[in-house]
């Protein structure tokens, strides 16, 4: 069998191309730090980076979720804690009034001060949030939850309880309903408080005002509960946000450090491969020389 000249030239070539390959190739590598840039350099170690990468986009939304959740909660609870000191305030002042002694002005004065703690509690309990939505109007961020019309304050909320997904498997409350807060049990915080200056501004007192007074401290003190009640459930909210926070934080080493293992060049390996990929490419090229520089006229 003959081997033509322009067989051996197209060979050499061919050769000299392939390694001319190899060597872009690893330069690539090199420069770039990476073991895989494309899957055929790897197709099932490609395909579980890809797998990492999404893995580690997911945990980093969770992440931002939890920062979402946890200034929603921060808010609730700031917003309870104010709640809870109007209330505080507001039953100080039913314990007063019940002193016999005090004249029909100086309850008349302790009514004025109290439509201001009504007012201020019907304040907090329409405040928004960062984002402009009612705190607690449950599903109806942009319904006020509370109106008054006419000396009474209804509820315009629904009991729907806004929830972020805070890892791949829990989705954590960061809101509670108006009607949940203000009206436990079916007993409406302002009824109870409005009813209460009723009773100071009506003059004379007697055992009218001592009813009053009691069944005020009795609603007072159901109503303190229940917020109370929702205040710690916020912190339990932000304690298990600070728990899954330091998870998240552990799961994203764990798949930065597999990415890495899987996509990180051995630097080493692959000078070695250099040095051995240009011994191949120089061999290459003399070989094509003497190859393209015989002739008959050489061997004549």
């Amino acid at each position: 069998m003959r081997v033509s000249t322009s067989t051996l030239y197209d060979q050499g070539v061919r050769s000299m191309l392939q390694q001319q390959e190899g060597m872009f190739k690893l330069q690539q590598h090199l420069s770039t730090g990476k073991r895989i840039m494309t899957p055929s350099d790897d197709p099932i170690g490609a395909a579980r980076a890809h797998e990492l990468s999404q893995s580690l986009s997911l945990n980093e939304q969770y992440k931002d979720n939890r920062h979402r959740a946890m200034d929603s909660l921060q808010q609730v609870d700031s917003t309870l804690g104010s709640i809870s000191n109007v209330i505080q305030n507001v039953r100080t002042m039913a314990v007063a009034a019940g002193n016999p002694a005090f004249s029909d002005n100086e309850r008349q004065m302790m009514a004025t001060e109290l439509r201001g703690h009504f007012e201020h509690l019907l304040g907090l309990a329409n405040t928004k949030d960062e984002q402009g939505n009612y705190l607690f109007s449950g599903f109806q961020g942009g319904t006020q939850p509370f109106e008054q019309v006419n000396g009474s304050v209804t509820y315009q909320g629904d009991q729907g309880q806004r929830l972020i997904q805070v890892s791949g498997s829990r989705l954590l409350p960061v809101s509670e309903t108006g009607d949940a807060i203000f009206e436990p049990g079916g007993q409406s915080l302002f009824d109870t408080v409005n009813n209460f200056i009723t009773a100071l501004e009506t003059p004379g007192g007697g055992a009218v005002l001592s009813s009053a007074v009691s069944t005020a401290l009795q609603d007072l003190d159901v109503a303190l509960d229940n917020v109370l009640t929702k205040r710690a459930a916020a912190g339990s909210g932000l304690q298990e946000i600070d728990a899954l926070q330091q998870i998240g934080e552990d799961t994203a080493i764990q798949y930065q450090q597999s990415l890495s293992r899987l996509q990180d060049l051995d630097f080493a390996q692959a000078i070695s491969d250099m040095t051995r990929q240009q011994a191949l490419l120089e061999a290459s090229q003399k070989t094509f020389n003497r190859v393209s520089g015989l002739s008959l006229f050489n061997i004549i």
